[in-house]
């Protein structure tokens, strides 16, 4: 290697995943009526429900009992989580699917040097079966759930911890996101964040300060230009 010319690990996005590049609302609401059901609780509407998505699954079903005007207790929040991950395991992708220029923005970037990685609070073995069963898994160099370290989003060593696992340089990242807890997260790890805005969010994506905002994934490319450095790209092996 070159002293005066080193080559860096290129750069790196890293993307959420639930509300950001893929709609995952209807089964994930879908999954949570089922549950609220089996405890004599009235279903929540989906346009209603949207908000309460985005720290993962036991956060979900809690939020969907208070909603509901019910509590659990810390043992039976457990019996439910286990029983949401085993319907929802099952019913990944009936109504989910990628947002619209997904596929095309990856490309983009890809062919821009970029590592690509997922952070999501989805639980890892999901999160990867849902990618896969979309299409573009493979796409990633590594894909991080809640339950892959022993923090989560918004820590920001979540975001951090998915970098170095991929491989990726911290200096040269951005994070790609539709949440509060994916914005505070990249705030906290220094890094640059682009929010999207047909995500999963009771507070408009705008208020919480994102470095830019996108409403389509034609507009990411030329976003993440704007916030990552240029860096010498090591070639692909």
């Amino acid at each position: 290697m070159n002293a005066h010319n080193p080559i860096l690990p290129g750069p790196i996005a890293v993307f959420d995943l639930d509300g950001t590049l893929a709609e995952t609302a209807g089964d994930l609401i879908g999954t949570l009526n089922v549950i609220l059901a089996r405890e004599g609780q009235a279903a929540l509407p989906l346009d209603q429900a949207r908000d309460l998505l985005g720290a993962g699954a036991r956060a979900l079903i809690q939020r969907g009992f208070a909603a509901a005007g019910a509590s659990l207790t810390p043992e039976r929040l457990e019996q439910l989580f286990q029983d949401f991950l085993t319907h929802y395991g099952e019913h990944l992708t009936d109504r989910s699917h990628l947002f619209p220029g997904v596929v095309e923005a990856l490309d983009r970037l890809e062919a821009e040097g970029f590592r690509l990685a997922v952070c999501t609070n989805k639980v890892e073995s999901h999160a990867v079966a849902l990618l896969d069963a979309l299409g573009i898994g493979d796409r990633f160099r590594t894909i991080v759930g809640k339950d892959t370290f022993a923090f989560s989003k918004p820590d920001p060593r979540h975001i951090t911890a998915t970098i170095e696992r991929a491989g990726g340089d911290l200096s040269h990242a951005v994070m790609v996101g539709d949440s509060k807890a994916d914005v505070a997260a990249a705030k906290a790890a220094g890094i640059p964040v682009v929010g999207v805005t047909f995500g999963y969010t009771p507070v408009p994506m705008r208020d919480l300060e994102p470095d830019a905002v996108i409403e389509h994934f034609d507009a990411l490319a030329e976003a993440v230009a704007r916030l990552v450095p240029r860096v010498v790209v090591k070639p692909a092996a």
